[in-house]
């Protein structure tokens, strides 16, 4: 008897093409995803163009692709491929390095759907592949979800019931319209070109500060403020510690650090950590946003952006504790619908909004007169 086509669907291993001038790195990153039963490795190329041979020939439904190469390197070939394939997931492999950081942006900036650093100094062969794993393998899997392709279904991670939402309060009519006095930002997974969307959209006299938690490592961080200072009305800056928190101003969190705020007397000032990692992150989402929370209370607005795992849910709870408030991107604009998933799907969000009209309301909320406070 046959099985049925949804069963079938669910079986079908997510194929994967691997792109890189090194012959031993395509032999770590093959091995590394095919210990991996729902990945196949369907291919590999040692420059551009082969990749791009191969991409009509193979039609995988992922491709990693690392940026040194002859002939035709990674961002080259990343434009190339978008010409054809412009929703084909591009995962890049990156260095942690100002050259690698610069090198991740532009690719970032010209479609990559994503990226991971290699691994340098491990040591062993086992351990490149086992952070290989780490690193590609979820992120592989949340892109083909949201790409279509197959993922059976031990792979989906299910919607975890939050016990705590039920004693949520309910925000009073009262202070719905109520100005916030600051912006929290959590992104990950498409982070870089979302906020190069959403903070060139916000007007120079945005009235509040905006604190932003995106998922990368040092250097890059850096890169990322000023590269969206450069494209903003507003001024975007990587956080450090001390740093008074200013109206039309970002405070971007460096990597490695998580970033808090405290209140001295009549200001509000920036402070870095390096507590340990909460999701798996540093900077986290939820270090950021229950600091904001205990700092302003209901005058918060709490934004979660696309991105993959569960970062920004507990902290959202937090805010909605004090009276804050919280926006979620919606699916359909997020490279991934994890991090704003969870947070829509527990109940929340105020608002699921497109990516394409969060700046819009950010704007207008914070536009609200001052008489309308109560403050």
């Amino acid at each position: 008897m046959s099985q049925p086509a949804a069963t079938l669907l669910a079986s079908k291993p997510i194929d994967v093409l691997v792109v890189d001038d090194a012959v031993v790195v395509r032999r770590i990153v093959s091995d590394a995803l095919s210990a991996d039963t729902a990945i196949r490795v369907i291919g590999t190329a040692a420059n551009g163009r082969i990749a791009l041979q191969k991409l009509e020939q193979l039609r995988p439904d992922v491709v990693t692709l690392d940026f040194e190469m002859p002939e035709m390197d990674g961002v080259e070939t990343l434009k190339a491929i978008r010409k054809t394939h412009p929703t084909l997931p591009v995962i890049m492999f990156s260095t942690v390095t100002v050259r690698g950081g610069a090198q991740t942006l532009e690719a970032l900036a010209a479609g990559a759907t994503d990226y991971i650093t290699k691994p340098a100094n491990v040591g062993s062969v086992t351990e490149a592949q086992r952070r290989i794993q780490e690193q590609l393998i979820p992120k592989i899997k949340a892109l083909c979800r949201r790409s279509g392709a197959a993922v059976t279904p031990r792979e989906v991670v299910p919607v975890r019931p939050v016990q705590a939402v039920r004693s949520v309060q309910t925000v009073p009519a009262s202070l719905i319209q109520r100005r916030p006095d600051a912006v929290a930002i959590g992104v990950s997974t498409g982070g870089p070109n979302a906020l190069a969307e959403l903070l060139p959209a916000l007007p120079r006299d945005l009235a509040v500060p905006i604190l932003i938690v995106q998922h990368m490592p040092p250097m890059f961080t850096r890169m990322l403020a000023e590269r969206l200072d450069q494209q903003s009305a507003i001024h975007v800056v990587e956080a450090q510690a001390g740093m008074r928190l200013q109206p039309g101003t970002a405070y971007v969190a460096p990597g490695d650090y998580h970033l808090i705020v405290k209140r001295e007397g009549d200001h509000v000032v920036t402070a870095l950590t390096q507590d340990p990692p909460e999701n798996s992150c540093r900077p986290a989402v939820d270090v950021l946003f229950r600091s904001a929370a205990d700092v302003y209370g209901s005058a918060l607005l709490a934004v979660v952006l696309t991105g993959m795992g569960q970062d920004g849910l507990r902290g959202s709870e937090e805010v909605r504790r004090c009276q804050g408030r919280v926006l979620a991107q919606d699916q359909a604009s997020s490279v991934v619908w994890g991090m704003p998933g969870f947070v829509a799907e527990a109940g929340l969000a105020e608002q699921v909004l497109p990516l394409n009209e969060m700046a819009v309301e950010i704007t207008r909320r914070c536009a609200l007169s001052l008489h309308r406070r109560g403050a």
